[in-house]
């Protein structure tokens, strides 16, 4: 099978896609000879719905149950499935992982933030991402009897620390309160 390469112009100078070899190759990036380093990574997303579904989420009275502690729960679970649900992660021992929860009633979400850190040989970005992400989707889950409309959106990495690549801090990201 021929791999068609794409345009150099589409990443910054210098940049590498370290999950392809040098035939273009789907491959699993080798860690082993990178050092142990502490690791931390924030992410965050949100669940956009109709105010009266924030206000019954928030307020505890959603008949399937309490949703913001399912969701942490299903967060913190999901973060440590992450190699079974996306493809070349490597399976990381997790020292912490937090879900937690913001009220935005200005623009009727919920804001969801996690945070994942691990000492070890590789990043732990994509934890931080499927917590959040698993997060609202349970709130979606818990909450769609009463809001069908309701939408996911804004999934994204805030910062991350430690490894080879350096720290990285999305700009304009508001503090956590």
């Amino acid at each position: 099978m021929t791999v068609k390469k794409r345009n150099s112009k589409a990443a910054p100078r210098g940049a590498q896609l370290t999950h392809l070899d040098g035939q273009g190759r789907v491959r699993m990036v080798d860690v082993g000879a990178k050092p142990v380093t502490r690791r931390e990574a924030l992410a965050r997303g949100a669940v956009h719905m109709a105010a009266a579904t924030l206000d019954a989420i928030v307020g505890g009275t959603l008949k399937k149950g309490e949703a913001l502690a399912t969701a942490r729960l299903a967060g913190i679970m999901a973060a440590k499935r992450t190699h079974e649900l996306i493809p070349l992660c490597h399976q990381i021992p997790l020292e912490v992982v937090e879900v937690d929860f913001q009220p935005d009633p200005a623009n009727s979400a919920l804001q969801i933030q996690s945070r994942a850190v691990t000492s070890g040989r590789t990043g732990v970005e994509m934890e931080a991402l499927v917590a959040a992400s698993a997060a609202a989707l349970t709130i979606y889950d818990m909450a769609k009897a009463i809001d069908r409309a309701m939408t996911i959106d804004a999934i994204r990495l805030v910062r991350k620390s430690g490894g080879r690549s350096g720290d990285f801090v999305r700009a304009g990201e508001p503090e956590w309160r």
